[in-house]
C-alpha cells in the first residue's frame, strides 16, 4: 500500500533531524523510525490510488444513471399530472 522508499525517505529525514549530538544513534533511530512509521500506516483503512480511482469511476457511471432516471420520473410525473387534477 505504502511505498517502502516513500516510508525509508521519511525515516532518513526524521533521523537527519536528530541534533549533531545525536548522530552515533542515527542509524538505530532511523531503523527505529521505518518500523514505527510501517506499522503504524499499515494500520490505517486506507485504498489504493488505483482502488481510489475505480471508486471514482463507478460513483461517476451510478451519478449518470441517477440523473437519467431522475429526468424519467419527472418525464413520467409531467404526464400523470393532468390525469391526478381530474380525479
Amino acid at each position: 500500500m505504502f511505498n517502502p522508499n516513500t516510508i525509508d525517505d521519511i525515516a532518513n529525514r526524521l533521523a537527519d533531524a536528530l541534533p549533531s549530538g545525536l548522530g552515533n544513534l542515527k542509524d538505530d533511530m532511523e531503523k527505529n523510525f521505518q518500523a514505527i512509521l510501517q506499522s503504524t500506516l499499515g494500520k490505517l483503512d486506507m485504498v489504493t490510488r488505483e482502488e481510489f480511482e475505480v471508486q471514482k469511476g463507478i460513483l461517476a457511471k451510478t451519478r449518470g444513471k441517477l440523473e437519467v432516471l431522475e429526468a424519467q420520473v419527472a418525464e413520467i410525473e409531467k404526464h400523470l399530472q393532468p390525469d391526478l387534477a381530474e380525479n
